[in-house]
C-alpha cells in the first residue's frame, strides 16, 4: 500500500512547493493541479507517501499550507501511479505541434508536428497554458520568418526548444536550465523525439547554467530566437543581460508572467530596446509576451 494526504491550497502557495528534502529524512512526492479553470485560485496537493505518514508528518506537510483545508488522508491501492496520471494527460495542440504522452500516440495526424513527452521532473508537458502559449506563438512566428540562432532559458522538459529547432530545421539551438535534472530530462526527450544533440545547425546543445553570462550561452550570442518560459520576477531580473544576447531584429518569447504581471514585465524589456512584437493578450491569465529587439540605428 502506498498513501496519500489531499488537501485544498490556493494557487500562489501550489506554485512555490517547499523543499521537503530539507525538512523530512523520506519526504513525500508532491503534486499539484487545478482541477476546475473556472476557479484558477482553487487548487488541490497531493502528498504521496510509500508508507503511511505518522502524525507529525502530516502535520508538518499541511503546516508548510498556510491556505490548507479539508485535509484527507487516505491509502492506495497498489497501482502503477505514474502511468495512471499519465492517461489523464489528454495531447495539447497548437497550430502544427501536437504534445502527446505515449498513450495517446494514435492522437498523431498526417502533417503534425508531434512530440512525445510523459510526465515526469521537469515543467513542460504542454498541459499548463504557459507552455501552450509558447508553443502558439512558435507556430506563429514560423508563418512570417525564420531563425538560424536560437535558445531556449529555463528549458524544463525541452519541449519549446524542440519545438523552435522543428520550425527552423537548420538553426543552431541552444536549451539551458539551472537544474541539472531538468537537463537530464530534456536529454531523454530529445533522443525520444529523435533530434540529435550537438553544436552544429540542426542539432541540440544542453547545458546547465546559472544565468545568462555563463559562457555556454554567452559563447554562442546574438540570438535570433531566445525563448523563456519561466517566471515574471526571474524575467525582468534578466532583462538587460536577455537584451545582450538578443541579436538586433531578434524575437524574445517570453511565459510564465500572470497578467496582472505582464506590463511590469513588458516595461522592464521596454528600457532594453524591446518591444511587443504584437499586441499584447489583455485577457488570457497566463499571456505569453512576444517582444522583438529595436533594429541598430544608422
Amino acid at each position: 500500500m502506498s498513501w496519500a494526504l489531499r488537501f485544498a491550497v490556493n494557487r500562489a502557495e501550489a506554485e512555490t512547493l517547499p523543499d521537503l528534502f530539507e525538512l523530512m529524512e523520506e519526504p513525500p512526492t508532491l503534486n499539484v493541479e487545478e482541477p476546475d479553470p473556472s476557479k484558477p485560485d482553487d487548487w488541490v496537493l497531493t502528498a504521496y507517501f510509500a508508507d503511511e505518514p505518522d502524525a507529525a508528518s502530516v502535520d508538518l506537510i499541511i503546516g508548510l499550507f498556510p491556505s490548507a483545508a479539508n485535509p484527507m488522508l487516505e491509502d492506495l491501492p497498489e497501482a502503477d501511479w505514474t502511468t495512471m496520471s499519465q492517461r489523464d494527460l489528454v495531447p495539447v495542440r497548437a497550430g502544427r505541434f501536437i504534445i502527446h504522452t505515449a498513450d495517446h500516440a494514435d492522437a498523431v495526424r498526417i502533417g503534425d508536428w508531434a512530440f512525445r513527452i510523459e510526465a515526469g521532473l521537469a515543467f513542460g508537458t504542454g498541459q499548463h497554458a504557459t507552455t501552450h502559449g509558447c508553443m502558439a506563438a512558435i507556430a506563429r512566428l514560423k508563418k512570417i520568418r525564420d531563425f538560424q540562432n536560437i535558445a531556449d532559458i529555463g528549458t524544463g522538459t525541452g519541449v519549446l526548444a524542440m519545438a523552435a529547432l522543428q520550425a527552423n530545421r537548420s538553426a543552431r539551438a541552444i536549451a539551458s536550465d539551472i537544474d541539472p535534472i531538468a537537463i537530464d530530462v530534456a536529454a531523454e526527450n530529445l533522443a525520444l523525439n529523435h533530434f540529435v544533440s550537438g553544436t552544429c545547425a540542426g542539432r541540440m546543445a544542453l547545458a546547465v547554467c546559472p544565468g545568462l553570462a555563463a559562457p555556454a550561452l554567452r559563447n554562442r550570442a546574438p540570438y535570433g530566437l531566445v525563448l523563456a518560459n519561466i517566471l515574471a520576477p526571474p524575467l525582468i531580473a534578466l532583462a538587460r543581460d536577455m537584451a545582450r544576447v538578443i541579436a538586433p531584429g531578434g524575437v524574445l518569447v517570453m511565459a510564465g508572467l500572470l497578467h496582472h504581471q505582464q506590463r511590469a514585465v513588458a516595461n522592464a524589456y521596454r528600457r532594453h530596446g524591446l518591444v511587443p512584437a504584437w499586441p499584447m493578450d489583455r485577457r488570457a491569465e497566463w499571456p505569453c509576451l512576444v517582444l522583438t529587439k529595436k533594429e541598430a540605428q544608422a
